[in-house]
């Protein structure tokens, strides 16, 4: 079910080529190499979407949720939709991510975040991992 051919990086593709080119968002969080938190209390927030809208998430544990928010709308998908996680450091900023959230059997499927803090990565596939 991997949707990331062996041998292709993300930022390589052109879906994700053409948001990371430009460039870090002013408002994104700060991603910090070599660390690993857990996940905050607040929104994580500053990463745009594969459409270039500012993104936050907002995990609702109690609720088995995760919020994602733009400034149009807000999406509420059940944490036990997502059926894989998918991440790759972006080159020349491995302090941030690409991550992708699976929700059905397609790469179509998949909710694509740019320049997700590192030190997050590793929570956020924990949250999901537990529910499948």
């Amino acid at each position: 079910m991997d949707q990331v051919k062996t041998g292709d990086k993300l930022g390589e593709q052109n879906l994700h080529r053409k948001i990371i080119e430009k460039g870090i968002p002013s408002d994104c969080m700060p991603g910090i190499l070599n660390d690993r938190e857990p996940l905050p209390p607040h929104p994580l927030s500053g990463m745009v979407n594969k459409q270039g809208q500012q993104v936050r998430l907002t995990f609702k544990l109690e609720a088995d949720q995760i919020w994602i928010s733009t400034k149009e709308r807000t999406t509420k998908v059940a944490i036990g939709n997502i059926r894989k996680v998918v991440n790759e450091p972006i080159v020349g900023h491995e302090e941030y991510h690409v991550v992708g959230l699976q929700t059905g059997t397609t790469e179509a499927s998949i909710y694509w975040f740019y320049w997700v803090p590192c030190q997050y990565v590793d929570a956020i596939r924990e949250v999901f991992a537990s529910f499948n």
